[in-house]
């Protein structure tokens, strides 16, 4: 044996920073996915796969002109936001 107790929960300082850090990090990468889901952040990519897959002979929009578009549908009927 190495001199370790089997199934014992030894583990050196930086193992264990290493893994409040890693855990820490995903926390994070959790909350940026869930506002950016909030605000839309994949909205564009749905579209352009939405598009591709529906309408393939159409062009897609750039980005930005995607979210002026969106934007502007959005001031033409603002019955459709939550404010």
């Amino acid at each position: 044996m190495d001199g370790r107790f089997v199934g014992s929960a030894v583990h050196s300082p930086a193992a264990t920073t290493r893994a409040l850090l890693s855990r820490l990090w995903a926390g994070v990468r959790g909350v940026a996915r869930w506002y950016s889901a909030i605000n839309g952040g994949q909205d564009y990519q749905r579209y352009v796969d939405h598009l591709r897959r529906t309408h393939p002979g159409c062009p897609v929009p750039s980005e930005r002109q995607y979210w002026r578009d969106r934007y502007d549908e959005a001031e033409r009927n603002p019955t459709t936001r939550c404010c």
